[in-house]
């Protein structure tokens, strides 16, 4: 029997190296090689030289062969709605047959109780199966029983040992299998401790080809990290169909779940759940919970219009422009990025004549939410502008808009639905890229002032 080769795993990156060392040659990380145990290959058919030039006489029946695309018969995916309208927004409609989908998030966000009412509802529906491996059955029963779900279809497996798993999901023929968690599980066929990054490669893997070969959709939790990402190798995300992740702000009872990867759907897709005491519950209206109600207008608040995957969603964004005692302002960001705000403050400086080199400035964004986009350039700097002259915005106003390193104000995607969902939300006023505006200047009740330069930008604001 030939002797195991060992391999050593980058848990970031998931590259290989024949043998350790302090840091991984492809990313730079100190300390995160691990040992992996590699199997054999077994060695390959070897093909003559006759059999290449007459076609592959050895192929078995059924083997795969190069076929063009236009020969490829196109068929449209069967979804399976899970009974929870916000999964199936992320998940990009419902289940797909055969999908692995991983769950990463915070411990006790909500996790495994999303999965336990999913179970819940399509148990009716399709035969289910949660394997559990941190918590014991009367643990999962109380649970389910807290959550007021049905008992009788939920099916429950307390099991670690991912062959004894299939052999249980064999039988049992589940269309869908929840694995709660993924770090718990561990293989007879490696002798490293669970968790590892050996263990969980060689598991997620042997469920994704369980998933593949018997269409049944299986969901993953993963645990996270102190910096946010799923713990273990970084391969495992690269393994599955979809990568979804619970993001919620300590204290508050709103979760929100995004879409980092999805093969069947839109990425950066935006699902929100608020927790009550009978689990979690879906915010049919997610703008509601990013705008702060103030009694009256206030200076340093502005509202935008987002887009996370296909769904606008209005979000108000804060600044308080102070004057520095340090002789480096301070540029603090919550929810945007750092580096942006750096660039705007300087365009707003060189083409609106308006400087903030001597003060401190601190944006957030209301309700925990992160906007990746560019769309909040203008109501940034906008919301910037009514702290440093400590006058508010009109009220009902929103904005949009990409500003440019020469000034001009640049359009976004999407612009007509973003000023569609402001106006049904009862805004009366909207500042936008004059390529998003609309000819008749009017979106129902709501006024609409295009603007192609920052200085036209900073007009609106005094109106």
């Amino acid at each position: 029997m030939a002797k195991a080769k060992t391999a050593y795993v980058c848990t970031e990156c998931g590259a290989e190296h024949s043998k350790w060392q302090g840091q991984c040659a492809e990313c730079g990380v100190w300390n995160v090689l691990s040992a992996f145990v590699v199997e054999s290959a077994k060695p390959a058919a070897v093909v003559s030289i006759g059999a290449q030039r007459g076609g592959y006489a050895g192929a078995a029946a059924g083997a795969p062969r190069i076929t063009a695309l236009t020969d490829v018969l196109l068929t449209a995916e069967a979804r399976t709605h899970t009974g929870i309208g916000e999964l199936d927004r992320v998940l990009g409609g419902g289940l797909v047959e055969g999908s692995v989908v991983l769950i990463g998030g915070d411990p006790g966000i909500g996790k495994s109780t999303l999965l336990l009412q999913m179970l819940g509802t399509l148990g009716a529906v399709l035969p289910s199966l949660y394997v559990t491996g941190e918590e014991s059955l009367s643990q999962v029963a109380a649970r389910a029983q807290r959550l007021d779900l049905p008992l009788a279809p939920l099916h429950a497996l307390a099991e670690t040992c991912i062959e004894r798993i299939l052999e249980q999901a064999m039988a049992a023929r589940p269309r869908v299998l929840v694995i709660d968690s993924i770090q718990t599980i561990w293989t007879e066929m490696l002798t490293a401790a669970p968790g590892s990054v050996s263990q969980v490669r060689e598991s997620a893997a042997k469920l994704t080809r369980f998933a593949k070969e018997t269409g049944t959709s299986v969901f993953l939790v993963g645990h996270v990290t102190k910096d946010g990402g799923i713990a273990g190798p970084r391969v495992l995300e690269h393994m599955v169909d979809a990568v979804l992740y619970f993001e919620g702000e300590s204290g508050s009872r709103f979760r929100v779940l995004r879409a980092f990867k999805n093969r069947f759907g839109a990425v950066n897709e935006l699902g929100v759940f608020a927790m009550s005491e009978k689990g979690l519950r879906e915010v049919p209206n997610p703008s509601a919970i990013f705008l702060s109600s103030h009694a009256g207008p206030t200076p340093g608040s502005a509202v935008m219009v987002t887009r996370e995957g296909t769904r606008p969603l209005l979000v108000e964004v804060q600044a308080l422009v102070d004057q520095s005692s340090l002789g480096n302002p301070r540029r603090v960001v919550i929810g945007l990025e750092q580096n942006r705000l750096a660039m705007l403050l300087a365009v707003l400086h060189r083409h609106g004549g308006i400087a903030a080199y001597d003060q401190d400035v601190f944006v957030n964004v209301v309700g925990g939410i992160r906007v990746q986009e560019t769309a909040s350039d203008v109501p940034v700097l906008m919301a910037v502008l009514s702290s440093l002259r400590d006058r508010p915005l009109p009220e009902k106003s929103i904005a949009f808009g990409e500003v440019g390193l020469s000034g001009e104000i640049r359009p976004v995607p999407n612009g007509e639905e973003r000023l569609k969902e402001a106006a049904t939300h009862g805004f009366r006023r909207a500042v936008v890229p004059a390529a998003n505006a609309p000819k008749k200047g009017r979106v129902g009740e709501m006024e609409v002032i295009g603007v192609e330069r920052l200085s036209q930008a900073i007009d609106a604001c005094r109106e």
